[in-house]
């Protein structure tokens, strides 16, 4: 790597630490940046108060890291999903005995029920981080830099599009030519100069899958989400009730939803060519056996504890208990399931208010 550029003895380290993209770009405001001031007044944040309270932050990088110049940005594709644990509703299939009807599944998003991706993904980007001052050779200056993912103030999919790691498309996720959109990102804000990546052009044409698709109409416009409206928002991150308008279109989502992903030409057309899996990584975020395909049966009959033990170390703790068994209880209620019936019935007798209300819409869905 003696005579290698900068950027490419970064490229090679990252890749070496498992990542399948890793692009620059400089770290200044850009246009997507600044359409986020416009997003959050027109209410598509919802209870994201987070995104609000660092909004400046997001849209400047230099406002988190002073002095900052460049954003190194990686990329590291999800393993292919399991038979049955990904897709729209009843695309699942769980073994049954012969003439049985099939359990009702409650299908989870597809970086969900493997090792939580915050963690997997930040422990190699910190080690890339680490590396950027022998990367950079004697003549660099003091280097300062931070890694974020998911994890502070940063726009991860604004900076990967700048970097050059593919376009926003119309359902607002990254999509890279080569590897399609499942990609977990992952920032580095440096104070290194790095020459930037062009970026890449849009390709989604005319196509309109992606939002044609969606059950919850949660795109007021092409390449704009609103997230009171997403599942991947009623299922994870409201705390309170799901507004009534939402629940018959969950359908039978419980964490989050890929449709506007799995219909995506970008992620059917061609084949994905990750890097390789040198360290492991991808292998810590294939979905345990408990929640690729898990019947709601299962999820309504487990209490607190069974719940920690069984996402322990899974982004599935986003949502929490209550929140899970709130979700499977109104997917419950939209598959009218007979067998659910005992349970939904036990969560509308119980003690907790916000469960009882959503086993009782279920309920009424069973009539």
């Amino acid at each position: 790597m003696k005579h290698a550029s900068l950027p490419e003895r970064i490229r090679r380290v990252g890749t070496a630490l498992g990542m399948d993209a890793v692009g620059f770009a400089p770290a200044t405001p850009s246009p997507r940046t600044e359409f986020l001031r416009e997003w959050v007044e027109r209410g598509y944040a919802g209870e994201i108060h987070y995104i609000e309270r660092r909004l400046e932050e997001r849209i400047d990088p230099r406002r988190v890291l002073p002095g900052a110049q460049s954003l190194i940005v990686v990329g590291l594709l999800l393993p292919a999903p399991s038979s049955g644990a990904e897709g729209a509703e009843g695309d699942a299939e769980v073994s049954t005995k012969e003439g049985a009807a099939p359990p009702t599944v409650g299908h989870i998003a597809r970086y969900a029920g493997g090792d939580d991706y915050h963690d997997v993904l930040l422990d190699r980007v910190r080690a890339l981080e680490a590396a950027l001052p022998e990367l950079a050779g004697p003549s660099a200056e003091a280097i300062r830099s931070r890694s974020y993912v998911d994890t502070g103030p940063v726009s991860e999919r604004a900076a990967a599009e700048r970097a050059g790691l593919g376009w926003i498309g119309k359902n607002s996720c990254l999509i890279n030519p080569e590897l399609g959109s499942h990609l977990m990102l992952g920032v580095i804000l440096t104070t290194l100069e790095i020459e930037e990546d062009p970026p890449q052009a849009d390709h989604c044409g005319t196509c309109r899958a992606c939002l044609d698709v969606c059950p919850t109409d949660a795109f007021p416009e092409p390449y704009v989400l609103d997230a009171t409206r997403c599942l991947s928002y009623s299922t994870i991150e409201l705390r309170d009730a799901i507004p009534e308008p939402l629940r018959a279109a969950q359908g039978t989502h419980v964490f989050g939803c890929d449709l506007c992903q799995t219909v995506c030409p970008w992620n059917k057309s061609r084949p994905r060519t990750p890097v390789g899996d040198p360290l492991g990584l991808r292998s810590r975020l294939e979905q345990r056996e408990d929640w690729t395909a898990p019947t709601l049966s299962w999820i309504l009959s487990l209490d607190e504890p069974a719940f920690a033990e069984a996402a322990r170390g899974t982004a599935l703790r986003r949502a929490g208990y209550r929140g899970l068994i709130r979700n499977a209880l109104i997917a419950a209620g939209n598959a009218a399931d007979p067998a659910l019936r005992p349970l939904v019935e036990r969560y509308a007798n119980g003690h907790d208010a916000l469960l009882a209300e959503h086993a009782q819409w279920a309920l009424e869905r069973f009539a």
